[in-house]
């Protein structure tokens, strides 16, 4: 019988990772023993390792075919988020190798900061549901006004769709309504957060620094790892470590874990804000519609049914 694969948490994978490497198994080995107790991308990664693939190489694959297409108005999926930790976790191997890193210190201090970008999502996404879910409820009130009309006797759809001036409401109506929508779609998507991992770059570069490389090579295999270059906060860490004369790693970290906090920080202050942003398409656009659409036709109703004096 076919064995069962299922998901788990990235950080979750990575610390069973870093307990058996830790113990003296073989990363390859390591790989499969966390694919045999069910893990899926686990599995991917031994799928990639069978077929002569390097270890990063493999995660970086099996990453990449997990991904699904961006939704155009949710911002990136869940498996695209995971799927772009997991090539920042094939980076992050590709260093430690490369430099002669321990890769079981490694795998656990970078699973602390997939696990802290995965809870400041987790908030950011929790704050955004009750002002999203409004205003994808108020998204309706136009559509129900014309129920509305109907429930107090007026032919509101038939007047739309009878005159001039009621099929010029229709389009107005439906118009704004769309406009709503996609105005609402922005400000939610501009108020998640990104999928990657906030002060991944410094992480990278303490992983590569414990390997004992000069500061240059690091940062160099690093931009070569993550495909960017040194981002300048980054920078400003390892000037302070050159003029303090302190150890670099330690301030990376700690950099790195500043840098989660306030990306998680920032996150519920933008949810915050989204809630009077919110307003803004529901004035503008809802309302509108609303008269366009259910208060229009029950007037154009009225006028209809007076008799002209003759």
């Amino acid at each position: 019988m076919a064995r069962a694969v299922k998901a788990s948490a990235i950080d979750e994978t990575l610390l069973k990772l870093a307990v058996l490497l830790q113990a003296g198994v073989s990363p390859a080995r390591a790989w499969t023993f966390v694919a045999d107790g069910g893990d899926q991308e686990a599995a991917r990664v031994s799928a990639g390792l069978a077929q002569g693939m390097t270890l990063s190489a493999a995660i970086a694959t099996a990453a990449g075919s997990n991904a699904m297409p961006r939704r155009r108005r949710g911002g990136a999926s869940a498996a695209e988020r995971d799927a772009r930790r997991w090539q920042d976790v094939a980076a992050a191997w590709q260093v430690a190798t490369a430099v002669g890193a321990p890769l079981a210190d490694s795998l656990r201090a970078l699973s602390v900061a997939v696990r802290d970008a995965q809870e400041a999502a987790d908030d950011v996404r929790i704050a955004l549901a009750e002002p999203a879910g409004t205003a994808k409820l108020m998204g309706w009130l136009p559509l129900v006004a014309i129920l509305l009309g109907f429930a107090l006797g007026f032919d509101t759809l038939g007047t739309l769709v009878a005159s001039p001036i009621g099929i010029a409401c229709l389009v107005l109506g439906l118009g704004l309504i769309i406009a709503a929508q996609r105005w609402n779609s922005a400000l939610v998507r501009r108020a998640r957060s990104g999928s990657g991992i906030p002060g991944l770059d410094a992480e990278l570069l303490a992983i590569a620094l414990s390997g004992g490389v000069s500061i240059d090579r690091a940062r160099r295999l690093v931009s070569e790892a993550s495909g960017s270059a040194t981002d300048p906060a980054t920078e400003s860490v390892l000037e302070l470590s050159r003029t303090a004369g302190v150890p670099a790693v330690e301030l990376l970290r700690a950099s790195s874990a500043w840098a989660r906090h306030r990306a998680r920080v920032e996150g519920r202050l933008r949810a915050a804000r989204l809630s009077t942003r919110l307003l803004l398409p529901l004035g503008v656009c809802t309302l509108p519609a609303f008269l366009l659409l259910g208060v229009a036709p029950m007037l154009l109703s009225v006028m209809n049914s007076v008799p002209l004096p003759i």
